[in-house]
């Protein structure tokens, strides 16, 4: 796709304005850094483009200081920009399940999408980043045939970045844009744990 020529052109009926507002569904993920951080770069350009951003944050728990947060929430306080709205769903889940916290976890991650859902049916927000949100899928937490039925036929222009490790076959398929991060290293591999500024 050089200098954004597409390679096919479909015999939809659509001119090329209306299909290049056609609204997007992308997912991030693989085993790879970077997920998160490139749905927060969308994020950015969604802000910058006027649209009111709603981020919703599966897994990381509300106590960690997420370097994003503070900024899109600063952005999103400014004079005459497109507002921002951080969500982190009551407690926050952890990358470890322990034990006896299953169940809260999973209810509270039903609820979490149970307002996502309210927020597409309303209309809520032009751009949702649902950051690790293929963890409630893969646990089975959250149904994937619903996250699928919901998110396809979403209203109007409303688009939509999912990340996370181990998509659903069926979330790639409804999707518009995929991309999966590939480690081929990582300080980790080094017995280096993540620092301020790079990871958070």
């Amino acid at each position: 796709m050089p200098q954004g020529k597409v390679d096919v052109v479909p015999n939809d009926g659509l001119t090329t304005r209306q299909r290049r507002r056609q609204a997007v569904l992308a997912v991030h993920t693989g085993h790879g850094k970077g997920k998160s951080t490139a749905a927060f770069g969308m994020a950015l350009r969604a802000w910058s483009a006027g649209w009111p951003v709603g981020v919703f944050q599966f897994v990381k728990s509300e106590k960690w200081r997420v370097g994003e947060e503070s900024a899109l929430k600063a952005l999103g306080q400014m004079p005459g920009g497109a507002p921002v709205t951080w969500h982190k769903m009551g407690e926050g889940w952890s990358w470890i399940q322990r034990a006896g916290t299953e169940r809260d976890h999973a209810a509270e991650a039903v609820e979490g999408w149970a307002q996502i859902k309210r927020d597409i049916a309303a209309e809520t927000y032009r751009f949702y980043v649902l950051d690790e949100f293929t963890y409630p899928m893969k646990w089975g937490w959250v149904d994937v045939d619903d996250v699928v039925a919901t998110l396809t036929d979403r209203p109007g222009t409303q688009h939509v970045v999912i990340t996370g490790r181990d998509a659903a076959p069926a979330l790639l398929d409804a999707a518009d844009l995929v991309t999966e991060m590939t480690k081929v290293k990582h300080p980790m591999d080094a017995g280096r744990k993540g620092q301020q500024g790079i990871e958070w």
